[in-house]
């Protein structure tokens, strides 16, 4: 199990939230840490410790007037360690070159291809003709509705009809490189992780699938190990230290590396 850090960028500035409160809607969100370090202070940092395959998410809409400042955060982040992040937040054809010249190693996408509440197969084509499938990484967002799990798109705050079953997610496989998997209802508060979800995740053999959500202890990583078979990388936002939590940095880092 590796450790993926993260960078979420909200308004301009480094930040964790609680996944399930984000409205485009006056560009708000419950706040659990606001940094007061830039995108790059972070990249730097976790280009010290050598921990690859991190991920930098753009948290507000492009229509936002926060957006330019949210975006030169996230790329400001990538030019402190070109080639070794992600980016993901509002990824489509046009623009995903233009992240990946500027330094990002992978674009995460999830609301362009979904058109109508289902996948769109064509726009997914496109993103795979436009920078490769290996650099390419789905994010799927799950949300839980009637005892089943569903992607959620634009930015958690719209289900779609695609239920998360081991099926969908071999097909999708063949069309990227690797998942991030939010769970979204546990999203930013630190209070256990979603273990059917992991279960299912885990059933992903041979594929990379980074598990977030919900991870608030030693406890809770220790289960998501087990749970996951060791299968899944790993993603801390709220209660690591380093984003006002008690889970030490180090600590983390070490424990993923055993």
């Amino acid at each position: 199990m590796k450790f993926r850090p993260c960078i979420d960028i909200h308004n301009g500035k480094v930040k964790q939230i609680i996944g399930s409160s984000l409205k485009d809607a006056g560009d708000q969100a419950a706040e659990n840490f606001v940094s007061q370090q830039d995108g790059a202070f972070y990249a730097r940092l976790y280009r010290k410790y050598g921990l690859e395959g991190g991920h930098i998410i753009l948290l507000n809409a492009a229509s936002s007037e926060y957006y330019e400042s949210t975006r030169q955060q996230a790329l400001s982040a990538l030019t402190a360690w070109p080639g070794h992040l992600q980016l993901g937040g509002g990824v489509n054809p046009d623009n995903a070159p233009d992240f990946l010249q500027a330094g990002a190693s992978h674009v995460i996408v999830t609301s362009y291809v979904f058109r109508d509440g289902r996948i769109n197969y064509e726009n997914l084509d496109r993103l795979v003709r436009r920078v490769g499938r290996d650099r390419l990484v789905l994010d799927l967002s799950c949300r839980k509705r009637q005892g089943r799990y569903y992607i959620v798109t634009d930015r958690w705050q719209k289900f779609t009809e695609e239920e998360v079953t081991l099926k969908l997610l071999e097909r999708l496989s063949r069309q990227c490189g690797e998942f991030l998997i939010h769970a979204v209802d546990v999203e930013g508060k630190a209070s256990g992780i979603e273990t059917e979800l992991v279960r299912l995740l885990a059933q992903m053999e041979g594929f990379p699938v980074t598990y977030a959500g919900g991870v608030g202890s030693f406890r809770d990583l220790e289960q998501l190990k087990q749970e996951g078979q060791g299968r899944l990388d790993v993603t801390i936002g709220s209660a690591l230290d380093l984003f006002g939590g008690s889970m030490k940095f180090q600590k983390v880092i070490d424990f993923c590396r055993q």
